[in-house]
């Protein structure tokens, strides 16, 4: 066993308990996968990341969800620089890090913290009804073409008709199981169904979403920061949002409103990258003993 300094972090917003929780845990990045995986278990969360020294960028992070190592992850990305702000392990204002879909450019002005995600990728388009069907909706209830589009992460991104719509939606397991299947994805925790709306949560907000999620994740996601840019880079693509930069929130229904401002990079026919950017709260500092072992 070796104890590791850990910070939980609230991001996406500038208060505790809003946004979307995250444990950093710094020099973990050396840490199996079953004692990172057992430590999201423990901590409940949706993702924590785990911190160490790179050779391409400032700093390598690695994600985790319960279940499995994820390439990159948003809100991730904004706890732990915030993290590493809080501590002082990191003072100036732009730096880079090592994940799985690459370098990742973080910028920081004032409470503001900015991440630029990768060019996005459209992938495959999904049929509606499958889609509706595994999130307990009508047909008619989808307004959009849903596709899979990433930005480091992939996602089903699904333009729904209105707040009622997206307030009714439910995970219907077995029918997800079918949606992955159709898609080639050998699991349920594969890829998540990301929908959204062309109208804020509050009067702020251009768009509201929500990210639901199978077991053993927890039912939904608070705030989702790599969904938040494969769903822009959507809404841009086919020429539903009008603004090179928008503000986009989630989480609202939970108890946990979030909020990021999200910022194309390139024109909509030739994005270079999605920027999207939010606050943060450090909620709480400290210590855990985790059991070591090669990564």
């Amino acid at each position: 066993m070796s104890r590791f300094d850990f910070d939980w972090v609230d991001a996406f917003t500038n208060r505790a308990f809003g946004g979307n929780g995250c444990a950093v845990v710094h020099q973990g990045a050396g840490l199996s996968d079953e004692t990172c995986m057992g430590f999201v278990r423990e901590t409940s969360l949706i993702e924590c990341t785990f911190t160490g020294p790179s050779d391409s960028a400032d700093i390598r992070v690695r994600y985790f969800l319960a279940s499995r190592e994820i390439p990159f992850a948003g809100h991730p990305t904004i706890a732990t620089v915030a993290a590493l702000r809080a501590r002082g392990l990191v003072s100036k204002d732009e730096l880079t890090l090592e994940t799985g879909a690459g370098i990742v450019s973080v910028r920081v002005d004032g409470d503001q913290i900015e991440m630029t995600q990768v060019a996005p990728e459209f992938g495959a388009e999904v049929p509606a009804d499958i889609v509706a069907n595994a999130l307990g909706l009508n047909v008619g209830d989808i307004i959009g073409q849903p596709q899979m589009v990433s930005t480091g992460l992939p996602f089903c991104v699904t333009l729904l008709r209105d707040r009622a719509a997206l307030d009714r939606a439910a995970l219907n397991v077995e029918a997800f199981r079918t949606m992955t299947a159709h898609l080639g994805y050998d699991g349920i925790d594969m890829m998540e169904p990301f929908m959204v709306t062309l109208s804020g949560a509050t009067d702020e907000g251009d768009t509201y979403s929500r990210l639901l999620l199978a077991p053993p994740s927890s039912p939904e996601d608070p705030f989702t920061g790599s969904a938040t840019g494969a769903m822009a880079a959507y809404l841009w693509h086919n020429g539903l949002m009008d603004k090179d930069s928008f503000i986009a929130e989630q989480g609202h229904g939970m108890g946990r409103p979030g909020q990021a401002r999200v910022t194309r990079v390139g024109p909509p026919d030739a994005m270079t990258g999605i920027r999207v950017s939010g606050q943060s709260f450090v909620l709480m500092q400290g210590q855990v003993d985790l059991p070591e072992g090669a990564a």
